[in-house]
């Protein structure tokens, strides 16, 4: 028995585009995971550049980073999601299929909604962390402790002075 692992799902915006995201969260529920973690998120270059930085001397790594800022699709978003529990990285990916939405078991996430564009981008509908390590740098990338219901990693708490936060005006 395998202790419990976090992993990182982006349901991209070609997912949320074609309204995918419900399909894909059923499929996910198949793992019996704990999403301890989900938010939607505005992609900036900087996210992007930072989450694919191990691509960034492959050809394709412009139009990969395109694609998660949401150009391609007129959707400028993600949506995060954590998800805990026993082999979490394996069942996840699994379930996801292939990167290469071609050679994905058609049974797959990937295979069922994914495809290759003209340019052959791989419009893979999600991303999943790929192993252990892969997974805490990138759910430290995309969310803070505080996001996260359970504690996954360490941490601490800071006093900070003078934090400029965007609060709602009445």
């Amino acid at each position: 028995m395998s202790a419990n692992q976090a992993t990182l799902v982006l349901v991209k915006p070609d997912g949320l585009k074609k309204s995918l995201t419900g399909n894909i969260l059923t499929r996910l529920s198949e793992t019996k995971l704990e999403i301890v973690a989900a938010k939607i998120v505005r992609v900036s270059k900087e996210l992007a550049v930072e989450h694919y930085a191990h691509l960034k001397n492959q050809p394709f790594f412009d139009e990969l980073i395109t694609y998660l800022m949401g150009e391609l699709h007129d959707r400028k978003k993600v949506m995060a999601v954590v998800y805990w529990g026993e082999d979490a990285i394996n069942k996840v990916r699994k379930l996801a299929g292939a990167t290469n939405p071609e050679e994905a078991d058609p049974v797959s996430i990937r295979g069922a909604y994914g495809r290759i564009t003209t340019k052959g981008v791989y419009e893979n509908v999600i991303h999943a962390s790929s192993n252990e390590a892969e997974a805490k740098r990138e759910i430290q990338l995309w969310f803070q402790p505080q996001d996260i219901i359970v504690d996954l990693y360490p941490a601490q708490e800071v006093a900070e002075k003078e934090v400029l936060r965007k609060v709602w005006v009445n």
